[in-house]
């Protein structure tokens, strides 16, 4: 069951009834898209950083970033957040909330974004969906490969000690003690904690919400457009150019996984090879201008650009690995 299917009969309720728009138009697409968006990823940013408050007040983090950082788990962290990656029903602007509680808990960035890049990539569609449209064999190397580029981008981003390009406000963090200090020495009332927590949660998320919105507008305007004439004359070309233009013709476009598979489904039945057109529809839902300007305001653009290019290799490398074994 979609956890997210009231948001979604609401957004119908607003566009097509409220607003009496006509179903399956652009501009009705256009602003059930953004609602439905909207809600989600702001009660998504709500609901986590209210929880990680909670979850930062009362656990040692300062412990468990360094059990995460100092001891050695030859990887296994990174390809749990990868695996964190697959079962969570996010698209790419929808799983940022839950990194920035990751990076706000203290856990290393590194395994951060191996959860960043997994969730969108790999997700509850490519394993219910793909073994029907395209065979067991396609859905296994998929996801393998998958989660083997959000492992070894999470591995590569931590080596980079790229830190220093997170917003600072991201990493403050204080610790009980700290608050009880704070207080004069005794600790908050149950109703003072509450308060503290959803003051704490709603710093993050105040700062952050303004550039959700932003994104899903932009996102909103360009849903529903994918210019099929063009992707199919382009992509059915089988030269060593077409998985690159692929991803380049992905980028710019904004939506979920559900939505774009039969789309690839549809490419592949004219013709565009496999690879090729997996290559387009993970560039669709992993890497995004909404995605983009969200991310925008929690990092820097060294660390931003050093996301996208590692995200946009590895699809590249997984189109081109699909296209030779398929």
């Amino acid at each position: 069951m979609d956890i997210f299917s009231p948001l979604q009969l609401f957004a119908d309720l607003v566009t097509y009834h409220l607003l009496g728009v006509v179903p399956h138009s652009y501009l009705g697409d256009t602003i059930n898209f953004f609602i439905y968006d909207v809600l989600k990823i702001g009660l998504l940013l709500v609901a986590i950083n209210y929880l990680m408050a909670v979850v930062r007040f009362y656990f040692p983090m300062e412990k468990a970033r360094d059990i995460l950082t100092k001891r050695r788990w030859y990887g296994l962290d990174y390809l749990l957040a990868a695996l964190l990656g697959v079962v969570t029903p996010f698209c790419s602007c929808s799983s940022i909330p839950l990194f920035i509680g990751f990076v706000g808990a203290g856990i290393p960035l590194g395994v951060t974004f191996a959860f960043l890049i997994s969730s969108p990539l790999i997700n509850e569609a490519s394993l219910y969906l793909f073994p029907a449209m395209f065979g067991m064999k396609v859905t296994i190397i998929y996801n393998l490969i998958g989660i083997a580029v959000a492992v070894l981008g999470g591995l590569i981003i931590q080596k980079l000690n790229v830190e220093r390009f997170v917003k600072p406000e991201l990493l403050k963090f204080k610790s009980k003690q700290q608050v009880i200090i704070e207080n004069g020495g005794s600790p908050l009332p149950f109703k003072e904690l509450i308060k503290y927590f959803w003051k704490d949660g709603m710093s993050i998320t105040k700062n952050v919400f303004p550039y959700v919105v932003l994104g899903v507008s932009v996102g909103a305007l360009i849903h529903g457009f994918v210019p099929a004439s063009l992707v199919e004359k382009y992509l059915s070309a089988r030269t060593i150019w077409a998985i690159p233009l692929a991803v380049l013709l992905g980028a710019p476009l904004y939506a979920n996984s559900v939505s774009v598979i039969p789309v690839m489904e549809a490419l592949v039945g004219k013709g565009v090879p496999l690879g090729t057109a997996l290559a387009f529809m993970t560039s669709i839902v992993t890497i995004s201008i909404p995605e983009a300007l969200i991310l925008k305001k929690v990092m820097r653009w060294q660390l931003l650009a050093t996301f996208f290019g590692i995200t946009v290799a590895g699809i590249i490398v997984m189109g081109y690995i699909l296209n030779i074994v398929i």
